[in-house]
C-alpha cells in the first residue's frame, strides 16, 4: 500500500480551453496545481511505478473552510458536522489527481479498477492518497 498525505490544496480538473486557432490549454490554475503535485511527487515518491496490475485508490481531498462564516459554522465544519456539497464536483477532484499520479506513480490512470473519494474541511488544505495493488 502507498500512502500520500499531499501538503497541496485541491484543484478540480478543468475543460480544456480552446483558441480561435484549435490549441486547447488548461487553465492557469489547474496547470499551477498539476505542476505544483508533480513537483511534490518527484521529491517524496521515490518507490517504483505502478505498472500493469489493477489497483484500488482512495481519496480524502481537504477544502479550505469559507473565511466569511461564523465561527460556531467554522467549528462546524472543522469537526466535520457540516459537508462540501458545494462545487467543484467530486469527480473533477479525481480526475485531476489521477492526471498527476500517472506517470509519477501509476503507469496509466486505466489500471484503477476500484476508487473511493470524499472531500472534507479542513484548516489546512492538502489530499491524502492510499493506492492499493490487487494483484496480477
Amino acid at each position: 500500500m502507498i500512502k500520500l498525505n499531499i501538503p497541496i490544496a485541491p484543484v478540480p480538473a478543468s475543460r480544456p480551453r480552446v483558441t480561435k486557432t484549435g490549441h486547447a490549454y488548461d487553465t492557469k490554475q489547474y496547470s499551477k496545481f498539476k505542476k505544483d503535485v508533480k513537483y511534490w511527487l518527484s521529491f517524496n515518491y521515490k518507490d517504483e511505478l505502478i505498472e500493469h496490475k489493477p489497483i484500488m485508490i482512495d481519496y480524502t481531498f481537504y477544502r479550505n473552510i469559507q473565511s466569511s462564516i461564523s465561527k460556531k459554522e467554522h467549528d462546524r465544519r472543522k469537526n466535520n458536522e457540516v459537508l462540501p456539497i458545494v462545487k467543484p464536483d467530486l469527480d473533477n477532484y479525481v480526475k485531476a489527481m489521477q492526471d498527476c499520479l500517472t506517470g509519477f506513480v501509476i503507469g496509466d490512470d486505466n489500471m484503477v479498477v476500484d476508487s473511493h473519494a470524499r472531500k472534507r474541511y479542513s484548516e489546512e488544505p492538502h489530499i491524502e492518497v492510499e493506492i492499493t495493488e490487487l494483484g496480477d
